[in-house]
């Protein structure tokens, strides 16, 4: 679609008062899903993420990498396995596990905002310690609940002027590696760095009354209605434990929290810089 210089002129002015809003200001940002698997979605979510860094706002991209961990294992001739929605991870697994997450996944996407004209640092949940877990149970082996995040790198590498990009990957006090849910790394990061907004990006539109038509999507959720939208079933499947990171959040201190489409390119920016915004947010 073509646009009149003067239709860019209106977009960039109806940008300014979320420029100034957001200027110095942390917003994290977790990404996920398709986003992450389709490269022209990929690079959209780069572009948005180095805009945001060059108008000023201190960005934290912190990524999980589930898809890409199941082909390496895959790969490597090992069947993955879940309970209850979760990976049960062996010893093999958690290593391949810090492989693909701290290493391949989390260094392309370095290299990859780097290509945009941004300057990022790959950090992981065991660089100073910065997030520590117990295992969640034994069936589930090497798969941990956070019990401390310490964001002190995070907070050091935002004031040398460059966005971090962390993997979810944790140490144990026991001196184990654990694989820990992104979602909920995301909102205990956010919420220690004292975070202006969170972002989490999904595949679908946000919280919809109709699961089958998206223009339901509820754009404003005050965290007290979400126990009767969860009885009430439009907080479903999914859904139940992002809603709950959002809500958690939101508790701990994040003065607002996302669930956007990243299948819509530039959601980030729309999201943030725009009046119609696109997602569902959560508030006090």
């Amino acid at each position: 679609m073509d646009i009149s210089n003067a239709g860019r002129a209106k977009v960039l002015v109806q940008a300014l008062p979320y420029i100034k809003k957001y200027n110095g200001k942390i917003v994290v940002v977790k990404y996920g899903g398709n986003a992450m698997t389709d490269e022209k979605l990929k690079n959209s979510v780069m572009k948005d993420i180095v805009l945001l860094w060059l108008i000023g706002v201190k960005v934290v991209l912190v990524h999980g990498g589930g898809p890409e961990i199941t082909d390496t294992l895959a790969k490597l001739g090992k069947e993955t396995v879940f309970k209850n929605g979760l990976r049960v991870t062996d010893k093999e697994t958690v290593d391949v596990v810090q492989m693909v997450l701290a290493g391949k996944i989390n260094k392309s996407l370095v290299n990859l905002l780097g290509t945009k004209g941004g300057k990022a640092i790959g950090l992981s949940g065991i660089d100073g310690r910065m997030i520590t877990a117990k295992a969640k149970n034994t069936e589930l082996g090497y798969v941990g609940e956070i019990t401390k995040i310490n964001a002190a790198p995070i907070s050091d590498v935002l004031e040398k002027g460059y966005i971090p990009v962390v993997s979810t990957v944790a140490c144990g006090e026991d001196g184990n590696v654990y694989n820990v849910n992104a979602d909920t790394a995301a909102a205990k990061i956010a919420a220690e760095l004292k975070a202006e907004s969170l972002i989490s990006m999904t595949d679908i539109a946000g919280v919809l009354r109709d699961k089958n038509d998206t223009s339901t999507l509820i754009r404003v959720i005050k965290i007290g209605e979400v126990p009767e939208l969860l009885s009430g079933g439009i907080i479903a499947g999914g859904m139940i434990p992002k809603a709950e990171c959002c809500v958690n959040a939101v508790k701990w201190g994040v003065k607002r929290v996302f669930i956007i489409d990243g299948t819509v390119p530039h959601s980030i920016i729309i999201e943030m810089l725009t009046d119609e915004g696109i997602g569902t947010m959560f508030e006090a």
